[in-house]
């Protein structure tokens, strides 16, 4: 009776009730602050305030989400954000919620791009930075662990996750492993099916990434809406890590336009990876480097308006792909892989990451925290700033 009683406000709450879209931007601006460490950081942090806190999503609900993300090009924890907006308070969630996240990275990274351009270097964050990761480990390791109990329902499952991770580790390319993932999922639930006598014939529905990529062909002359453009190609084709964003901007900006040297494109990324929020955000840098705040503004928009597209065309997909019995198990098969992803990130994550006696210590007391007490991921990560500024600059 207690147990029902803690699961179901829950659910019903997750697909019942409508969330303020002031609510929604409190989370998100808030998350846009402090979510350091890369999109598997960003979307831990966000299982922790929606769907452990708030219980404005079901686990599943969560999974489903994260798993249609996975499908799409574009910055991941943004769309997540975009996704849980419009799950919540419909389209106008889904613009502030989105929005709430972007704005405070694009503000910090436009105040590092100034004094960038001001003074020639970089404000050093090697400090804070010192401090955050080991406990953005222990974040993602706590939600990793939620979300698995979740996800991995059956030992085929269970396997499937195994399978990611194996290839993940051995260079496969990560779309490919989502998609074998959901067609062995999908198999295994018609088999079983047809060994009972009955077959789900309905066909499984993908978000497919829609290339409408524009294309800023040939121009070497630096202007506004050739910049524009680059960027929403950019963000129209994009899957994978920070490193695939790096070899787009090398391709175009250094080597064919010639707009931005090396060590500036290297300086860009490193603000991008430094700064709360998405990663993404490199491209307001480059676009204040390039043309002052209307380049930031100009780039910032074009990378990620398309990921508010194709969550506008996929979000909806989400619920009739989890009615179909066949099409589940194809989302089952993505949410078990997901995980082998963010699992594989954060073992990197946690090779750089814990590099002495304190990061270790920050690390397992973070870890307890989260486990044992429950404490806001939020508090931890300001506190491991402040570790991290205090004793960081030592080590």
């Amino acid at each position: 009776m207690t147990e029902s009683s803690e699961v179901e406000p829950e659910n019903v709450n997750a697909g019942g009730q409508a969330v303020t879209p002031g609510a929604l931007a409190a989370v998100f601006l808030k998350l846009g602050v402090i979510a350091f460490g890369g999109p598997a950081a960003h979307i831990a942090m966000m299982e922790d305030e929606v769907v452990r806190r708030r219980r404005w999503l079901a686990r599943e609900d969560f999974l489903d989400l994260l798993g249609a993300t996975n499908l799409i090009p574009g910055p991941n924890s943004t769309e997540m954000a975009i996704h849980v907006g419009h799950r919540k308070a419909g389209w106008a969630g889904l613009l502030i919620a989105g929005l709430s996240f972007i704005l405070p990275a694009a503000i910090i990274v436009t105040g590092f791009a100034w004094a960038y351009v001001r003074y020639g270097s970089l404000p050093q964050a090697t400090g804070v930075l010192y401090g955050v990761k080991p406990v953005i480990i222990a974040v993602v390791l706590q939600a990793l662990w939620s979300l698995s109990r979740a996800a991995l329902k059956t030992k085929l499952l269970a396997c499937v996750c195994a399978a990611g991770a194996a290839l993940t580790l051995l260079g496969f390319n990560e779309l490919i492993i989502l998609l074998a993932a959901g067609i062995v999922a999908c198999l295994s639930k018609k088999l079983s099916e047809q060994r009972r006598g009955r077959s789900d014939i309905r066909a499984v529905i993908v978000p497919v990434p829609l290339a409408f990529a524009a294309q800023a062909a040939g121009a070497a002359a630096f202007g506004l809406w050739p910049l524009f453009l680059f960027f929403l190609k950019v963000g129209s084709v994009l899957f994978g890590s920070g490193y695939v964003l790096l070899a787009f901007l090398r391709a175009d900006l250094v080597e064919r336009w010639q707009w931005l040297t090396e060590s500036q494109l290297l300086d860009a990324v490193a603000v991008g990876q430094v700064t709360p929020g998405p990663v993404f955000t490199t491209a307001t840098f480059i676009g204040y480097v390039l043309g002052g705040l209307p380049g930031a503004a100009v780039a910032t928009v074009g990378i990620f308006l398309p990921a508010f597209f194709f969550v506008a065309v996929s979000g909806p997909l989400v619920p009739r792909i989890r009615r179909s019995a066949t099409a589940g198990a194809f989302l089952d098969g993505v949410n078990a892989a997901s995980l082998s992803l963010m699992a594989v990130v954060t073992w990197q994550l946690g090779e750089a990451a814990l590099v002495d006696w304190l990061t270790v210590a920050l690390f397992v007391v973070s870890l307890v925290l989260l486990l044992k007490f429950h404490l806001n991921s939020a508090w931890l990560v300001l506190g491991g700033a402040l570790v991290g500024l205090i004793l960081g600059a030592r080590h």
